[in-house]
């Protein structure tokens, strides 16, 4: 993925010249306070937010591009299934979709972890258990790139570590995966972080670099000496 781009809402500009390139098969995280753009980001990879101007190729294509509707899954902070039906049910459905098999759908819900509850409705199951089914239906015919928007978020430390586990495990065959989260620690589960603030790319580094280059001791710290060194004149 290259990208060279500014993004607007409403006339007022919320991504401000941002330049980087996400590698294949790397889990890269999308790190910053609340509200600094990157669900607007993310909008704009999967193609469904307008870019004011400047370049983004996803896959070799234009965001949103039919060529890329098999290859990119997307995971909103909400969860984007059908809270009254099961498991299963929401899994066949996004299958179908895409012309793909049952058979595709059940080994989505059995690689995050949900089969013995595949027969059980989304709005009876936990909220750590509903983003999974959410992350299942994205699994579905295995995308090259999975674009997750804080799939962590608000979770218990024992489902936040499920959920990590099941992601690396997809980065493990070859998938790209893009994961915002606010929390900082989440760095340490990336091979890389984009780290923004108010709308702007301060750095794009392994953790280690980004540890390494702040002389930091934590990944918050870091990230906190990273904008005041922005800051200073």
């Amino acid at each position: 993925m290259h990208a060279t781009l500014d993004v607007s809402l409403h006339g007022n500009a919320v991504l401000h010249d941002l330049t980087f390139d996400v590698p294949a098969g790397a889990v890269v995280g999308l790190m910053g306070p609340s509200g600094c753009g990157k669900t607007t980001l993310m909008r704009s990879i999967v193609g469904v937010q307008r870019v004011a101007s400047g370049e983004l190729t996803v896959l070799g294509q234009r965001p949103g591009s039919a060529a890329l509707q098999h290859d990119v899954g997307y995971v909103t902070q909400a969860v984007s299934v059908y809270r009254e039906l099961t498991v299963s049910q929401n899994a066949t459905y996004f299958a179908a979709l895409q012309g793909h098999s049952r058979d595709s759908a059940d080994r989505a819900i059995a690689a995050v972890g949900l089969a013995d509850l595949a027969g059980r409705r989304v709005d009876r199951l936990s909220g750590g258990q509903a983003s999974r089914a959410s992350l299942a239906c994205a699994l579905i015919g295995a995308p090259a790139l999975l674009v997750l928007d804080e799939p962590t978020v608000g979770l218990d430390p024992v489902t936040r570590e499920e959920i990590w586990s099941h992601l690396q495990s997809v980065a493990a065959r070859g998938a790209t995966l893009l994961v915002s989260s606010h929390v900082m620690d989440e760095a340490a589960r990336c091979d890389s972080v984009l780290l923004l603030r108010d709308g702007r790319l301060l750095a794009h580094l392994s953790p280690a670099q980004l540890l390494d280059r702040t002389a930091a001791s934590s990944y918050d710290e870091a990230f906190l000496r990273l904008i005041r060194s922005e800051e200073t004149p």
